[in-house]
């Protein structure tokens, strides 16, 4: 089987994603929080919950349902196990647990990992036993797959 990178729709997608959650994140903040001795505002306890929840919606649970976030999708790509079957609600969380770590300083972890090993996985992909693909190149896996299993 052929793995492609797809590392600018990649890169994109992922932008977009957490474009959106910033976006959502800042006037949450702005509506909600408090000021703070710095001069900005924050959120607290209860308060805070919103955004833990939002993000677990938007990046688990949309993942694990669509095979991919609103970024995704709209890039034509999909998360997928390494067998090209619809991912697990486990591996959606393990993905994007280390998003952390693979987005921590411009994203250089996530794209030296994916331009690196051999499936062009991320840390988090890695972890997760998954790869993004383009939904165009979803149907030659599920053949080259199927192929093989006969």
């Amino acid at each position: 089987m052929v793995y492609k990178t797809n590392l600018t729709k990649r890169i994109f997608a992922t932008l977009i994603d957490y474009g959106i959650y910033l976006l959502f994140f800042i006037t949450y903040i702005s509506l909600f929080g408090t000021a703070n001795l710095e001069g900005g505002k924050t959120v607290n306890g209860f308060l805070a919950l919103p955004l833990f929840i939002i993000w677990f919606v938007y990046f688990i649970l949309i993942e694990f349902f669509n095979g991919a976030t609103l970024g995704h999708h709209c890039l034509d790509l999909k998360v997928v196990t390494l067998k090209g079957m619809n991912i697990e609600f486990t591996q959606a969380l393990k993905r994007h647990l280390l998003d952390p770590i693979d987005i921590l300083f411009y994203g250089i972890p996530a794209i030296i990992a994916i331009k690196n090993s051999e499936k062009h996985q991320r840390l988090g992909d890695m972890w997760a036993k998954t790869i993004v693909v383009d939904t165009k190149d979803l149907k030659n896996i599920n053949q080259s797959i199927e192929v093989k299993e006969n």
